[in-house]
This record gives C-alpha cells, structure tokens and sequence, in this order.
C-alpha cells in the first residue's frame, strides 16, 4: 500500500496539471468568443478524444508496466503542452476572438491532446490496483483514487479560473509545463513492483495487441456487465449535456474568479466523498448502492436549477459531487472482481471508450439546441407566457430547463434499470 500510496502522490500532481489546463480552456474559450456552441464544441471535441483513446490506452496498460505506461503518458502531455504555447505566443490575440477561427481550434485541439494522453491515470491506476492492493481493501483504494480526483478538481477549479484572470493562457501553459515536468521527475523515483495475481493466466502471444474481439468476448462472458456499460453509457449521454453546459450557466451569474473559486470549494463534496468510501466502502452489494446514488444524484438534478440562484446551484452541486466517487469506485471494483486481471486495462479502456460515446453526441448538438431552441423559448419564446413569471426569463433559464429535461429522463432510466435481469445476474456474480 504504500507504494500505491506513493503513485497517489504522482497522480495528485499529473491530473491536476491536465485538468488545469482543461478548465482553462474552457473557461478562456467562453470569455474570448462569448459563445455557448465554444464550451459546447470543446466539450464534444474532447469527448470525441476520449472515446477514441480508451481501448488503445487499455492496450498499453495490459502490455506494458503500469509505472512505464504513466510515465509515456505525462512525457507526451509534456510535449503536447510545449506546442500549445508555441502556437499561442505565434498567434495574434485578435484570431482567437471567433468561434469560427480555424487557429482557435488548432491551438484547442493540442491542447486537449496534452489533456487527453494524461487521463491514461484513469485506467492504469485502477488495473494497478488489482495487482497490488488485496481484494477486500479494493473498494477502499477506488475511493482514495476518488479523493485524489476530488482534489485535483479542487485546486484546478480554483486556480484555472485565478491564473486565466490574473496572468492569462501564457502563465496557465508555464504551470502546466512546470507540473508535468515535476511528476514526471517524481514517477521516475518511485519503484514498483507489480506482480502478477495468483489467478491471473498468460496470454498466447498472438494475443498481446488491441485484440478487440477478444475483449468484447471476455465482457461478454460476464452475466450483465455488458448492462452495467450501457447504462454507464446512457448516464453519460445525459451528463454531456452538463458538461457542455454548466459553465455556461454559471458564468452567466458570476465572474470567472468567482466560478473558479466555486468550483473549489464544491470540489470539497468529491474530495470528502472519496474519502467516506475509503473508510467505509461502498456495501456489500455494489449495484444497489449504484441505483440508489443514481436516484439521488438525478432527482437533484431536476432542482438545482429550478430557479436563478447560484446558491441553489452550489448545494445541488455539491451534493452531486459528494456521490460521483460512489459510480467511478463501483464500477471499478466491480471490474477488479469479475474481469481476468490479465485483460483487466483492456476492459477498463472498452469500457471508457463505449461510456464516453455517447457524450460527444449530447455535448456537440445541446449547445446548438440550447442556443437556437431552448434560449429563445425562454427569452422571446412562449416559455415566457407560461412559466416565465415563476421559472424566470433569459439565456440561463433556458439552459436551466435544459438541465431539468435531463434530470428527469435519468430519474426514469435508473428506476427502469434496476428492475432488469441484466443487473440481478451482475450482481449474484460479483457476491459469488
């Protein structure tokens, strides 16, 4: 544990430059354009990347050391990040004002990219996981990976938001490239020794690439796992529209200073939700507490916005927060449990890949569905007449409605959900 602990340390460090650089992005992006499709298209951009890279993450994962597999990872971030300031101090300011301006894109996709290579951290440290921590301590180390993430977003939130206010996109690159050069120094020091588990088997050597079939034939063979992705897959679907959208919403109330530190203090609800789990676990049956969480988390995302108050929004948040550790750590242990270590990062990363497809699709078409559609119901539209002098009027409350409709369609499919077979099948498996 204390290696792992260790590795901890460097993923605090690594997730928190990525996503700080994300989060400035974002942000950035909204203030130079002034436009909802920008978040909404960044958001699609880099989901779309995700989705792509997850099985060819898994693969490294599986077919190379953990530690080696992380160490690529934050060098190509580095290089990435290197780029990115390269081309933004090679550009006028002046052709980043338009959303329809191609170096605009350009500049965002590099930067993503150096965003992107880093979240193999998501895969590599749970299938490490599986190899160094015992079985009945697993459900407790996902919850401190949840607490790192919890933190990460903390700082980002904070200091993305201050830095892009007070030394703009230059000083958030220098930072950027400080911390990846610091954890990749600090990775380099770390020994670790992972083993190999006692019911774990070699793969023929045919086998040790991608081997798509063979991966889907392994989840296959798992009573409701393939359930258990789907489902992961249509919350994501819904969560896309939060995505593209909540910075938005939130900016349309505060200034970024304020939202950033916002952010940093809702970080607190992941950072103390990680936490619970690693005292206490997440039960003895996993999947129930999943639906249970899910119930909560989408009933209060039908509240949090039902009227135009950023402290409305920040309890409805911070609560949501507390309970998105209890989803990654669940799936996790559940995957630890049911699915052959040996192709455990491969499954991890088909996994990330077909739960992340379906967030693209919400995130690129609800910023032009809330610009064109749900805004102007709200602004000009008869949403005015009919609910305006109780909901409220304007941009934000038609991106509110925006949130509700989501809301109450995961409410729906979650009570759905966990009526079916698939899950009573998942579930007498992983308590065998």
């Amino acid at each position: 544990m204390s290696t792992f602990y260790k590795v901890l340390g460097v993923a605090l460090l690594s997730v928190t430059t990525n996503n700080f650089v994300w989060f400035a992005l974002t942000f950035w992006a909204y203030l130079s354009t002034r436009s909802v499709i920008s978040t909404s298209t960044l958001a699609g951009v880099y989901l779309v990347m995700m989705m792509v890279s997850g099985l060819w993450f898994g693969s490294i994962v599986d077919h190379h050391k953990k530690k080696n597999a992380l160490l690529g990872s934050s060098i190509a971030s580095l290089l990435f990040f290197a780029a990115g300031l390269v081309l933004f101090e090679t550009t006028p300011a002046s052709a980043f004002a338009s959303v329809a301006s191609v170096r605009l894109w350009l500049f965002a996709v590099v930067l993503l990219g150096g965003a992107i290579v880093g979240t193999i951290y998501n895969i590599a440290i749970p299938t490490l996981v599986a190899f160094i921590v015992p079985e009945d301590q697993r459900d407790r180390a996902n919850g401190l990976f949840g607490t790192v993430v919890g933190t990460a977003f903390g700082i980002t939130s904070i200091f993305s938001g201050v830095t892009l206010a007070f030394g703009g996109m230059r000083l958030v690159l220098i930072i950027a490239l400080v911390g990846t050069i610091v954890a990749i120094a600090a990775l380099s020091l770390i020994s670790v020794h992972e083993g190999t588990p006692a019911h774990a088997e070699p793969e023929e050597p045919k086998k040790r690439e991608l081997d798509l079939k063979g991966t889907i034939a392994a989840v296959r063979n798992i009573p409701g796992l393939f359930a258990l992705i789907f489902f992961t897959t249509f919350n994501n679907f819904l969560g896309g529209v939060f995505f593209a959208l909540m910075d938005a919403y939130g900016l349309s109330m505060v200034s970024v200073q304020v939202w950033g530190f916002l952010w940093g203090f809702l970080s607190l609800g992941m950072i103390l939700g990680g936490l619970y789990i690693a005292r206490r676990g997440i039960g003895k049956n996993p999947l129930r507490t999943m639906f249970r969480v899910n119930i909560i988390m989408w009933t209060i995302s039908i509240f949090f916005a039902i009227q135009p108050s950023i402290v409305l929004l920040a309890i409805g948040l911070f609560i949501w927060l507390f309970l998105f550790p209890y989803v990654e750590a669940i799936e996790q242990t559940i995957f630890q449990k049911v699915v052959p270590p040996e192709r455990l990062g491969r499954v991890f990363g088909f996994a990330h890949s077909i739960e992340q497809s379906a967030s693209p699709v919400t995130a690129f078409f609800i910023g032009p569905v809330a610009q064109l559609l749900f805004v102007p119901f709200m602004t000009t539209g008869r949403g005015v007449e009919l609910i305006g002098h109780w909901f409220g009027t304007g941009v934000a409350r038609g991106i509110a409605l925006v949130f509700i409709a989501a809301g109450f369609t995961g409410l729906l499919v979650t009570m759905l959900a966990r009526r079916s077979k698939a899950y009573r099948l998942l579930s007498a498996r992983y308590l065998t």
